[in-house]
């Protein structure tokens, strides 16, 4: 949630922080802004609104702060503690002008720091949390800005991802982390900070990660790197594999077009080299599991949240059927909290496309803690679920920019359905059943190309449902999480009230609520569990509800006497939900555009959430 960006080098600051935010837009803000250091002195231009605003507004700005510095920061928020208002945006001031800061997280304990404060004379203006911690870092100040930062952060309570800076010290930005991303990218004579690589890719691909209780002093030289303790800690310049043209929409209207229309390459990208033919089975070397580790797991724990979930479910029900392994899927906030039954023969997968998913986290800590061997699946190289598991598989998906989730979601079930054929290998499934699921899951991307070609059919569909404001997806077995992640999608995007469900539980309740402008998805491709759906179709159909039926190809028939039918390729009950999950994103999108909806950037929502 929220985005940071600071710079210190050469170049024009403000140019570079305002697109730095620019790229960070998909993380979801409500306000933005951007502090300068120029000649003693700190310029804020800030607004609530969009980055483009912001833009206009740093344009038209007379503080010469803003025009000449070549250091700065600048933030995007999400509100939390205050109205999304000029006065609660970051950066953030101290009372006397000399500090800035911008921080991601929250500060819990920020109203003991205020109280505090407020005893020295020291009054907030704002409602936030965030600008309790910029007076103590000013209060803690003598002359020496990061043993200021490390002393005040000594005294804080929750998550942050700050970046700092003071005009009595020019050309230096402190920065420190606990539970919110911060990266640093190393360029020539130039040094960018962000929340996110999006914002640093157009200037270099050397970057630094801070762990938790990291603080870096950044110059346009170089970065140094303590603990709180102000002692020297050592971090690994990596190498950031994103393409800068893959963060634009290009000819498409919105990201999330793009990115579903990327998903056939998305998934090669993910299946790329992992998939042993000759023994029928997969290679996941990342999971650095020997076949001992294979026998010796009792339990597949999978925890997520939100589409990783849904993902997630698709996973458990392979690996049970598959492997002969029990495995659960657990929501992360849930597993976190409930002090949960693990054993050091649990094997714990944690699904995050962002790798930085707060819950997720805490619920990898927690299953380390409790002595699981952990696992990350990600999609952002050099997160820190993806460093804090040490183990795990990269989706490769490249960056997803749309709020609501595609292209990883599928590179999700295709890298489970590649982690439930090396488990079911490895237990029980014989050599000529691995080799069979091995082509399936390398003719994912034809399949998926298959179903955009129905792009405009989906779109006709999709006109007559755009005026409805509940919807019901209904599935069973490997359908059932399809018609979840189907139903989060057109909530997400279009703001249709939409509930997925198991088939079977439809007469349990939710019937109740069928009529004539309540439509119906019924997932009714040919697994098993078919002709029941069918059955629980035709009562929807019965009590005038509208039926969207989704076939499978050669099975039309089962789609008449239904109101619309969408079509998908025939293909077995495990890789069904790839190709159907396809189709449900291609319906929601639709359906949104033709609402006037803000797609790429839903109210309310963030890409990654990162606080609870």
């Amino acid at each position: 949630m929220c985005g940071i960006v600071g710079y210190v080098g050469k170049r024009n600051a403000s140019e570079i922080l305002v697109d730095g935010l620019r790229r960070m837009e998909y993380r979801g803000y409500d306000s933005a802004g951007v502090a300068c250091l120029y000649n003693g002195h700190i310029g804020v231009v800030k607004n609530a609104g969009k980055i483009k605003a912001l833009r206009e507004k740093v344009d038209a700005s007379q503080l010469v702060e803003i025009h000449q510095a070549t250091m700065g920061i600048g933030h995007t928020r999400w509100a939390t503690h205050g109205a999304p208002n000029e006065v609660n945006a970051h950066p953030h001031l101290d009372a006397s002008g000399h500090f800035a800061m911008v921080h991601n997280g929250i500060i819990e304990n920020y109203k003991e720091i205020k109280a505090g404060l407020s005893r020295h004379g020291i009054e907030c203006v704002s409602e936030t949390d965030s600008e309790a911690l910029i007076q103590l870092i000013a209060y803690c100040y003598t002359d020496n800005l990061e043993r200021a930062v490390s002393e005040a952060l000594k005294k804080v309570k929750g998550t942050y991802g700050i970046v700092v800076m003071t005009d009595r010290e020019p050309g230096k930005l402190v920065t420190a982390r606990c539970g919110s991303p911060i990266v640093i990218g190393l360029g020539a004579d130039e040094t960018v900070i962000a929340s996110d690589a999006a914002a640093i890719i157009p200037h270099t691909r050397d970057a630094m990660y801070l762990e938790d209780y990291d603080m870096a002093v950044v110059t346009g030289d170089g970065v140094q790197m303590f603990d709180l303790q102000h002692s020297p800690v050592n971090r690994e310049i990596t190498e950031m594999d994103w393409d800068a043209g893959s963060a634009e929409k290009g000819t498409h209207a919105h990201f999330m077009l793009k990115e579903m229309f990327e998903q056939p390459d998305a998934i090669r990208n993910a299946i790329r080299g992992r998939l042993d033919f000759d023994m029928g089975t997969s290679i996941l070397s990342g999971l650095d599991l020997s076949p001992r580790d294979v026998a010796q797991i009792g339990r597949v724990l999978v925890v997520g949240c939100g589409t990783s979930m849904n993902a997630g479910m698709v996973g458990e029900y392979a690996i049970e059927e598959m492997a002969g392994i029990p495995a659960e899927v657990e929501q992360a906030a849930e597993f976190r909290y409930r002090n949960p039954i693990v054993t050091p023969h649990d094997l714990v997968v944690a699904i995050s496309q962002s790798g930085e998913t707060a819950d997720t986290l805490a619920a990898v800590r927690e299953a380390k803690h409790k002595g699981a061997v952990v696992a990350g699946l990600c999609n952002v190289v050099g997160s820190t679920i993806a460093r804090e598991t040490g183990r795990g598989v990269y989706l490769h998906a490249g960056p997803e920019i749309g709020v609501a989730s595609t292209k990883a979601f599928t590179c999700q079930v295709a890298v489970m359905l590649m982690m439930a054929l090396k488990l079911a290998r490895g237990r029980r499934m014989p050599r000529h059943q691995g080799e069979e699921l091995c082509q399936w899951i390398a003719r994912l991307p034809e399949l998926v190309e298959k179903v955009l070609l129905q792009n405009d059919a989906i779109k006709g569909i999709s006109k007559k449902y755009a005026d409805k404001e509940n919807a019901f997806f209904i599935g069973r077995g490997y359908l059932y999480p399809v018609a979840l992640e189907g139903a989060l999608k057109l909530k997400e995007i279009s703001y249709i009230h939409a509930e997925g469900y198991h088939a079977a539980e439809l007469k349990h309740g939710p019937i109740a609520l069928l009529q004539e402008n309540t439509p119906i998805i019924a997932l009714l491709n040919n697994i098993p569990g078919k002709e029941k759906t069918l059955g629980n179709a035709e009562e929807c159909k019965a009590r005038k509800a509208p039926v969207i039926a989704v076939v499978s190809e050669g099975d039309e028939a089962t789609a008449e006497g239904f109101d619309d039918m969408i079509v998908v390729p025939d293909c077995p009950p495990c890789i069904a939900p790839i190709p159907t999950v396809v189709a449900l994103q291609l319906l929601a999108y639709h359906i949104a555009a033709a609402r006037g909806c803000e797609i790429d950037q839903p109210r309310n929502l963030a890409k990654s959430v990162t606080v609870e």
